[in-house]
C-alpha cells in the first residue's frame, strides 16, 4: 500500500484515492498528485544551498547581517525557529522572530535549513 500525501488545503492526513483524483473526507479539497507537485516547484523559496523551504522550519544564519537602522548584527549561527514564508519586499521572503532582536525579514539566500 502507497502512502498517500495530507490534504493541501488543510494538512489532514485521511486522504483517499477516488479515481485519478485525491480527495480529502476533512475539508473536501480534491487534487491530482501531477498538481501538488506543480504547487511545490512554483512555492521556489529554497536556502542558501538550494533546499526548499516551507512555513515553520528552523534555518540558521549562514553570514553575519547587520540589522538595519541599528547596531545589532545577527551572528553567523543563529538559529531562527518557525520561519514564515512570505512574498517579501527587496527580496526579503522569510518572516521570522529572531530571540535579542525582534521581529524581522530574512532573505532565503543567507539562511541553511537546519
Amino acid at each position: 500500500m502507497t502512502e498517500l500525501p495530507p490534504c493541501p488545503e488543510c494538512r489532514e492526513p485521511y486522504a483517499y484515492e477516488q479515481g485519478a483524483l485525491l480527495v480529502c473526507p476533512m475539508c473536501g479539497h480534491e487534487w491530482t498528485a501531477a498538481d501538488q507537485a506543480a504547487e511545490a516547484e512554483s512555492q521556489g523559496i529554497t536556502d542558501a544551498y538550494g533546499t526548499p523551504l516551507a512555513d515553520g522550519d528552523t534555518v540558521t544564519v549562514v553570514k553575519d547581517l547587520k540589522v538595519k537602522g541599528s547596531s545589532l548584527v545577527v551572528k553567523v549561527g543563529t538559529k531562527v525557529k518557525n520561519i514564515r514564508l512570505a512574498d517579501g519586499f527587496g527580496g526579503h521572503d522569510i518572516d521570522c522572530k529572531i530571540d535579542g532582536i525582534g521581529p524581522m525579514q530574512l532573505k532565503s539566500e543567507f539562511v541553511r535549513r537546519s
